[in-house]
């Protein structure tokens, strides 16, 4: 992209003089370079999924340029031929992110192979511990009474209870892909591994080697074994479920491009589980990114920075044998003028915050006149359904409409006025044609007033109102200085980057806080109401 704007930009002066030429050439070139070792040097780079079709059609749709009002009469034909190419170094850029990508597949399978092993060894072992006297040393066993047979009872149900609580606590689909190791699951793991490992080398000196007759005995050692099996799912749930329950900082989410911020309390965390936290509560609470609000900003101080000029008004002019009087006069108009083109540029830009009012101004009347044509059209239109729904009623069972042949009849009624105010408002990139009918659908479907289908486009929602095409960021990277298996600390300060933004997170320590009590005696609440008998009239 910046090489064809360098082209661009080279092509527009190309009827300057030769030396003008030559020197476009050689930027270009260094720029070439120089973005081609850039390109060597990245160690990730994200692929988006192409976004769905538009509503209007239009590639455009982060152009700084106004659109037309008759767009609908003045739109050109586009035909079928690819704007778009790849360079070898797409190719290995998008070969590179597919790679990573089959990284972080492994590594999840690997972790899910090591937690199937290791849950089958956990449930495993009592059950071996009970079968092996009888495979090995059947005749030496002693008779096995009553306490016996109701200590199996107790190892069968324990052993449930206990394959259900891992399910529901570790069994579950994984939200995301962290960087780094959950500390505490990973210590869980290993203790439960050590701890079963133990009671192996613990069996296979005292039972197997002597062959103990005692089998109730052994009944009552895979029994213990399941209690601390148990009790350390115990530990797992307070560490893993009810330690970070409890607020312990207070964190601001701040939006780098439009200073959207939002605050949430959140517990005992690492740096990388308090992201996820955040980025599952950005998805709900933060309206959903629009890059086309920017441009117009980005036109403006782009005109004023091509009206300045630099002027060096504080050097001086030095005086050398070969220049006379003459010359130093010159020097000192030119200063004078300098000085005075300065302070003409000064004033226009005192001049800038009217012309910045009179533009939201009128963006703000076309934006309201845009919006009473599409309420007054939909309006209609909903008028319009309700009366074919009364014409159905009278109709025979096989001839009546479906709500998404309905939704097709009266779009075009309203389709210009609502591509109109889409694109006064620079929403056009976040609707498709299919997305808004299957909402008009739904709409008739549940019988909702046209206040109710409007308000998904006349207030911006949060993002995963929008489809998952329109997110423009499923994949974060988390930038921090600290490890991101850390826990929070007072001012912590980490950065989530995805392709067109970046949150912004601060972390605060919630203060103690000290409540004391105030005694009010009831008594104090009482007093004497005295009247004077003589009144002054």
């Amino acid at each position: 992209m910046d090489t064809e704007s360098t082209y661009s930009g080279y092509s527009y002066y190309s009827g300057r003089s030769r030396g003008s030429h030559r020197h476009g050439e050689r930027s270009r070139d260094h720029h070439k370079s120089r973005s081609k070792d850039g390109s060597r040097s990245e160690k990730s780079v994200t692929i988006n999924a192409p976004p769905a079709e538009p509503l209007l059609g239009d590639s455009s749709v982060l152009g700084e340029e106004v659109q037309d009002d008759n767009w609908g009469e003045t739109t050109t034909a586009v035909t079928g031929t690819s704007e778009h190419s790849l360079s070898q170094e797409d190719i290995v850029r998008i070969t590179k992110d597919l790679e990573d990508s089959v990284g972080l597949d492994c590594r999840r399978y690997f972790s899910l192979t090591l937690a199937v092993v290791l849950g089958l060894l956990v449930f495993l072992t009592p059950l071996a511990f009970l079968a092996l006297p009888h495979l090995l040393w059947p005749d030496k066993l002693l008779v096995c009474g009553t306490a016996c047979e109701g200590l199996f009872i107790s190892v069968a149900f324990k052993l449930l209870i206990l394959l259900l609580a891992v399910w529901a606590l570790f069994f579950r689909a994984p939200r995301a892909s962290l960087p780094r190791v959950f500390v505490f699951r990973a210590l869980l793991a290993v203790l439960v591994l050590l701890f079963v490992v133990s009671y192996w080398l613990f069996y296979g000196m005292r039972i197997l080697d002597s062959q103990d007759e005692n089998y109730q005995g052994i009944v009552q050692y895979a029994v213990s074994l399941v209690d601390a099996l148990l009790f350390i799912h115990y530990l797992a749930i307070v560490l893993l479920e009810l330690r970070q329950l409890q607020p312990a900082f207070s964190v601001c989410v701040t939006r780098s491009t439009d200073g959207e911020t939002r605050h949430y309390n959140l517990g005992q965390l690492s740096i990388q589980r308090a992201a996820l936290a955040i980025i599952e509560n950005y998805y709900r609470d933060f309206s959903v990114h629009n890059p086309a609000l920017l441009t117009a900003s980005k036109s403006r101080a782009a005109k004023h920075l091509a009206g300045l000029k630099v002027y060096n008004v504080d050097g001086e002019f030095p005086t050398t044998p070969a220049t006379g009087p003459g010359n130093n006069a010159e020097a000192g108009l030119a200063h004078s003028q300098s000085r005075a083109m300065i302070a003409a540029a000064a004033r226009r830009r005192d001049t800038n915050h009217n012309e910045l009012y009179y533009e939201e101004a009128e963006h703000e009347r076309r934006v309201r006149k845009r919006k009473a044509r599409l309420v007054v059209a939909v309006e209609e239109a909903f008028t319009h359904i309700k009366r074919m729904q009364e014409e159905e009623q009278k109709k025979a069972p096989g001839d009546v409409m479906d709500p998404r042949e309905a939704a097709q009849a009266i779009f075009p009624s309203m389709a210009r006025s609502l591509q109109k105010y889409l694109r006064t408002t620079r929403q056009q990139h976040c609707h498709s044609m299919e997305s808004i009918q299957q909402h008009l659908a739904f709409c008739i479907t549940n019988n909702m007033t046209p206040k109710a289908f409007l308000e998904s486009y006349l207030t911006p929602g949060p993002t995963l109102q929008y489809g998952r095409e329109r997110w423009l960021a499923r994949q974060w990277t988390l930038v921090s200085e600290a490890s991101v298996t850390s826990g929070l600390k007072e001012g912590a300060i980490f950065l989530l980057k995805c392709i067109d933004f970046s949150l912004v997170v601060t972390a605060k320590r919630i203060p103690y806080i000290q409540l004391s009590e105030e005694f009010i005696d009831p008594k104090s609440h009482k007093f004497v109401l005295r009247l004077q008998s003589e009144t002054s009239v």
